[in-house]
């Protein structure tokens, strides 16, 4: 176990959707590194399978089974199968995520449908589909969400993506009310650039009977184009963004901030919020007055 991983995760269970590549599969080898036995999860089998091949390599306790999570009956099974094997879960990572590039007016309703149902609906599902066997556990647990930096800097292009995150954000916040009174701790990561394969994964995702996944020529150039002006987030492998993940679970934080230079942007964004907030004082004051 590496000396950065905090030890008090040893010996507990950590479930992983999405942990077939990228940001998924980065959590896994923490996870593991960490000492806990680890439950790979993704709707890519093979994928899911070669990170927990790798993670028994190095004597971790590690099993992988294909989920869907825009499936009710295929999250089921997961859970079940997970519960089977490792007799419940201590850690869930709610990690997966879908991509559909397009200027909003392109974007059909299956496109929206189909993101928000994965993403939001999916994330949702996830959730209170491990929580019966997160409860049984006792002692310390957590839930961690993914979400996306784009709720904070938001891209042209990205409207149906945007739009699911932010909804998962309010779900992940009324979820750490909720479950406050149990002891289950709730964190919100907020992912910028990484080297994944996340379009290509989003792109094999899409069920068929919706089509192919398109994406323009100028959807790339008119996003980067958006963002002309503001600092450009810094690209690192998903192994580098979340280095300080567990211990700040462990700690119980409510948020965690993988990378990227966009603190300005959200800086900017509060004080136009606190200027609005400072004019509906104001006009209360007024009323008040009057």
């Amino acid at each position: 176990m590496s000396d950065r991983e905090p030890r008090e995760l040893e010996g507990r269970v950590a479930a992983i959707t999405g942990a077939g590549s990228g940001l998924g599969a980065a959590i896994a080898r923490q996870c593991a590194e960490a000492g806990m036995a680890v439950a790979a999860l993704d709707i890519d089998e093979a994928r899911a399978r070669a990170t927990a091949d790798e993670l028994a390599a190095l004597d971790a306790p590690a099993f992988a089974a294909r989920v869907d999570v825009g499936d009710a009956a295929s999250t089921r099974e997961a859970v079940r199968l997970v519960d089977e094997r490792f007799g419940g879960v201590d850690l869930l990572f709610a990690n997966v995520g879908v991509q559909q590039f397009g200027s909003i007016e392109r974007l059909t309703d299956d496109d929206w449908t189909w993101v928000l149902g994965v993403n939001v609906i999916g994330t949702v599902r996830t959730v209170t589909t491990f929580l019966p066997v997160m409860r049984r556990r006792g002692g310390w647990r957590h839930i961690t969400v993914t979400a996306s930096s784009g709720v904070f800097v938001p891209s042209v292009r990205l409207a149906a993506y945007t739009a699911s995150k932010l909804a998962v954000v309010g779900f992940a916040e009324t979820l750490r009310e909720e479950l406050e009174d149990d002891g289950i701790g709730v964190t919100i990561v907020f992912p910028a650039g990484m080297m994944t394969r996340h379009l290509e994964s989003s792109a094999l995702a899409r069920p068929d009977h919706l089509g192919e996944s398109r994406m323009m020529p100028d959807d790339i150039e008119a996003m980067l184009r958006s963002r002309a002006g503001s600092p450009t987030d810094d690209v690192l492998a998903p192994e580098d963004a979340i280095r300080g993940l567990l211990d700040d679970l462990v700690a119980g934080e409510r948020y965690f901030i993988t990378h990227g230079s966009y603190r300005g942007d959200y800086e900017a964004r509060l004080a136009a919020l606190d200027r609005a907030f400072e004019r509906m004082e104001t006009r209360a004051r007024r009323e008040e007055g009057s």
